[in-house]
C-alpha cells in the first residue's frame, strides 16, 4: 500500500475505474474476506487522501469517491454484516480539503462507510469518539501502553484552560488528530490540534445564550459533553438549543430548539449519536418539566420522533399490548393511569443521563428521573413512567419494554444513570445484559432483550430505605423495592422530618459513569456514601419556577451506621452476575468522576478534592495519584496520538456535590441539601476549569 502514497494521475484513474466496476457487481465475500478487504480499502483511502493533500488532482478525487463506492458495496455484503458486530469494518474517507485551504490540523480520521459509521470509529481505541466511549457505554479502552507496572511513572504532559470557572462534567472527544472540548455555561467548544506540540486552537464556538437560563439550571451550570457523527460535532446548549457544528471549521451546520427555558426546561446531558440519529434528553424535573427523549436526523436536524416519560400512549410511544413491564403488557395509556387527574402533565421523569444502543437489537436504552414534586403526598400512585429503564426502537422510538425501579419515589432517586450493555454468563448461559447502578442504591442486571430482571442487590451496605427488591416472580410485589416504613417520607407525611435515610437524594451513585472491564468481568463504580434527613412540604406549580417541595440535610453515612467513619465516597468493583462488591476503596469525598478501564489492567478516576487516581483493576490497589488544579467531576478518557497513549480529564469543581463552592452557597440545607455535607471541600480545592493530560515520559 505504500506505493499508493505516490499515485500518478494514470494509476489513480485506473484504480477509480476498477473500483467502479467492482461496485456494480455482487459482492460474495466471507467474514474473513470482509475483514481483510475492509483493511485494504481503509489503507487505500488513507493513501489517496494523503496523495490529494500532496498534489490535488481531479483524478485522485475521483478515485477517492470510487473507493467510497466500494466501501459502501462491501458494507452490504453478507460477510460484512456478519462481521459488523465484532470485526473491523469498512473505512470511507471524508471529502478532501480544497487545494487552497490551509488548516493547522488534519481533518478527522477517515470515517466509516456503510450503515453505521460511528460504530466502526469506536473500535479504534486510539480515538474517543462518543461521550461514553462506545455504543455499549462500557467506558473501556484496549490501549495498554500504560499498564499496572508503569502507570506510577506517568507525568503531566500538557494542560489547557477552558476559561470558565464552574463545574466541569463530561469529557472531551478525540476524533483523528483533533480533540473537541466543551465547557459549562456558556458552553464554549474548542477544537484542539493534537499533532501540534502547543495544541493550537483550530476553531472555537461560543454560543450567545440568554443568561436567564442559569437560574433554572438545577445543581450547577454543567454540561456533560459533545457527540460526533457525520462529520459534525453536536452540542446541547443549556438553553436547549441542539446545534451541529462542522467538525473541520466549527461553522453551524444546523440547529434546533429542543425545549423552553421559560418553562424550566434546560439541557445538561451530552447528546448521543446512534447511526443516523442524534438523541437528546431534557432537564428540569425540579421545575415540573415532563421528561422526553428526542431523536433528530443527523443530516439536517429534522425531528424523527419524541417519546415522553408519561402521558397517553401517543406521547409515550407505547403499545398497551406489545410494550412489557417485567414480562407483562403495560396496558392502555399506562403513562397516565397511575397519576391523579392531569398531574402527569407536570410529572417530571426527565432524561438528563446517558444513553446506550445495541445495533443488533436496534434498541436504545436510558433512564427517566424523579417524578415532580419531591413531596410524595401530592402525587398518589406509582407515577409511571418516572424512575424507569426504557428500551426503545431507534428508528421509531416505540417502547419495547420498561422497568420501573422506584415506583412512587419518595426520596428523589432519579433513574437516569447510565445503562451498561455487556454479554455475561449467568445461570450457565450467556445473557445479553444491561447493568445499571441506580441512585436508590441497588445495582440491577436485566436481560436487555426482554427486560427480565436478573439481579437486584445493594451496592452500598448503608442502604436502608428498602430491605430488598422482591425477586419472587409469583409475588404481587415482584420487581418492587420493599420499603421500610421508618424511612418512608410518604408514610411519615408532610412537614415531618424523616431522619437517617440512606442513601441521600444524590444517591449511592449519581450520573458519574462506571466502567466495565470484560477481562475481569468487573464493573468499576464511583459511588457516594451519604445519608440524609428529608422533610416534604406542600408546593404549588408555576411554570418556570422551582417545584421541589422538600428540605434536605445530608451527612456521611457513618453517622447512621455508627461505625465511626466519616468518608462520603467509595470506589468499588462490582460483580453484576452475583450482585456482590469485589473490592472497595474509601474516598474522603464522594467520587463524582467517571471511570475508565484499560487493557493495561489499570482503571482511572478522579476525586472531588482534585486527584487523578489509577488503581489495579483486579485488586483496587492504588498505583498513582496526581493533584490537578481543581476538584474533578469530569470523566477520565484515554487516547493515542503520535504512537503515545495519553490519559485526559477535566478538573473544575462543582456539580451537585460541589455546588457550595461553585455557586458560593453556605447554608447547610442549600443546594438541595448538599452544601453542609461538602463544606470542608473548600479546604482542599478551589474553582477551576482545566484539562490535564498525562503520559509516560519520553
Amino acid at each position: 500500500m505504500n506505493r499508493l502514497w505516490m499515485l500518478t494521475s494514470a494509476s489513480a484513474f485506473a484504480l477509480c475505474l476498477g473500483a467502479q466496476a467492482n461496485a456494480q457487481t455482487p459482492w460474495l465475500t466471507t467474514v474473513e474476506q470482509a475483514v481483510k478487504e475492509a483493511e485494504y480499502i481503509r489503507s487505500a483511502a488513507e493513501a489517496l487522501i494523503n496523495a490529494q493533500k500532496l498534489s490535488p488532482r481531479p483524478e485522485i478525487e475521483a478515485a477517492i469517491k470510487a473507493v467510497s463506492q466500494v466501501a459502501g458495496k462491501l458494507s452490504e455484503s453478507p460477510g460484512y454484516k456478519k462481521a459488523a458486530a465484532g470485526a473491523p469494518v469498512v473505512a470511507e474517507t471524508p471529502a478532501p480539503a480544497p487545494a487552497a485551504a490551509a488548516a493547522p490540523a488534519a481533518a478527522p480520521a477517515a470515517a466509516a462507510s456503510g450503515p453505521d459509521e460511528l460504530a466502526t470509529l469506536a473500535k479504534d481505541s486510539k480515538q474517543w469518539v462518543s461521550p461514553t466511549g462506545d455504543y455499549f457505554n462500557q467506558r473501556h479502552s484496549a490501549l495498554k501502553q500504560i499498564n499496572a507496572d508503569n502507570v506510577g511513572k506517568i507525568q503531566l504532559a500538557w494542560q489547557f484552560s477552558t476559561g470558565v470557572l464552574r463545574g466541569h462534567e463530561g469529557a472531551p472527544l478525540v476524533v483523528g488528530d483533533v480533540m473537541y472540548l466543551h465547557t459549562p455555561f456558556p458552553n464554549v467548544v474548542y477544537a484542539l490540534d493534537l499533532k501540534d506540540p502547543a495544541h493550537q486552537i483550530i476553531w472555537k464556538y461560543e454560543p450567545k445564550q440568554d443568561p436567564s437560563v442559569v437560574p433554572v439550571m438545577c445543581c450547577d451550570t454543567v454540561n456533560r459533553g459533545l457527540a460526533y457523527g457525520d462529520g459534525k460535532i453536536i452540542l446541547a446548549q443549556a438553553d436547549t438549543t441542539l446545534v451541529a457544528l462542522d467538525a473541520k471549521t466549527g461553522k453551524v451546520a444546523w440547529s434546533v430548539k429542543n425545549g423552553d427555558p421559560a418553562k424550566g426546561q434546560t439541557s445538561t446531558a451530552a447528546p448521543h449519536v446512534f447511526k443516523d440519529k442524534v438523541l437528546v434528553g431534557i432537564a428540569g424535573g425540579e421545575f415540573g418539566v415532563r421528561g422526553h427523549i428526542t431523536a433528530y436526523n443527523i443530516k439536517d436536524g429534522k425531528l424523527a420522533w419524541r417519546g415522553y416519560s408519561m402521558g397517553p400512549d401517543a406521547d409515550t410511544l407505547m403499545d398497551g399490548e406489545k410494550t412489557t413491564h417485567l414480562g407483562k403488557p403495560v396496558g392502555k395509556d399506562s403513562g397516565i393511569s397511575t397519576w391523579q387527574g392531569d398531574q402527569w402533565q407536570i410529572g417530571g421523569g426527565t432524561t438528563w443521563g446517558w444513553y446506550s444502543y445495541d445495533p443488533e437489537l436496534n434498541l436504545v436504552y436510558y433512564g427517566s428521573g424523579n417524578p415532580s414534586t419531591w413531596n410524595p403526598k401530592q402525587r398518589p400512585g406509582d407515577n409511571r413512567w418516572s424512575m424507569t429503564v426504557w428500551a426503545r426502537d431507534l428508528e421509531t422510538g416505540k417502547a419495547k419494554w420498561v422497568y420501573q425501579m422506584t415506583p412512587h419515589d419518595e426520596w428523589d432517586y432519579d433513574g437516569i444513570n447510565e445503562m451498561i450493555l455487556a454479554d455475561q454468563q449467568i445461570g450457565g448461559a450467556t445473557r445479553k445484559t444491561l447493568v445499571h447502578f441506580d441512585r436508590n442504591g441497588f445495582g440491577y442486571t436485566l436481560d436487555r432483550v426482554t427486560g427480565e430482571l436478573l439481579v437486584a442487590e445493594k451496592f452500598d451496605p448503608a442502604v436502608n430505605w428498602a430491605t430488598k427488591v422482591d425477586m419472587d416472580k409469583s409475588s404481587a410485589t415482584y420487581g418492587r423495592p420493599l420499603v421500610v416504613a421508618k424511612y418512608s417520607t410518604e408514610h411519615n407525611g408532610e412537614d415531618t422530618n424523616t431522619q437517617g435515610v440512606c442513601p441521600a437524594a444524590l444517591g449511592v451513585k449519581d450520573q458519574q459513569p462506571a466502567s466495565y472491564d470484560a477481562a475481569t468481568g468487573l464493573f468499576l463504580v464511583p459511588t457516594n456514601h451519604v445519608c440524609m434527613d428529608y422533610e416534604p412540604f406542600r408546593v404549588s406549580y408555576t411554570a418556570g419556577q422551582p417545584y421541589v417541595g422538600a428540605t434536605l440535610e445530608m451527612y456521611p453515612a457513618g453517622k447512621v451506621l455508627g461505625d465511626g467513619t466519616n468518608n462520603t465516597g467509595n470506589f468499588i468493583a462490582w460483580d453484576a452476575k452475583t450482585g456482590k462488591i469485589v473490592w472497595s476503596n474509601k474516598e474522603q469525598f464522594s467520587v463524582w468522576s467517571g471511570a475508565v478501564s484499560t487493557d493495561g489492567g489499570v482503571t482511572f478516576y478522579g476525586t472531588l478534592e482534585g486527584y487523578l487516581k489509577a488503581v489495579d483493576t483486579k485488586t483496587g490497589k492504588e498505583l498513582y495519584k496526581y493533584k490537578t488544579p481543581s476538584g474533578i467531576i469530569g470523566n477520565v478518557i484515554t487516547y493515542e496520538s503520535g504512537g503515545k497513549q495519553y490519559v485526559a480529564v477535566l478538573s473544575g469543581v462543582g456539580g451537585w456535590a460541589g455546588i457550595g463552592l461553585a455557586a458560593g452557597l453556605s447554608k447547610s440545607n442549600e443546594g438541595l441539601g448538599a452544601v453542609g455535607n461538602y463544606a470542608s471541600l473548600a479546604n482542599y480545592t478551589a474553582l477551576g476549569g482545566v484539562l490535564s493530560v498525562f503520559a509516560l515520559p519520553n
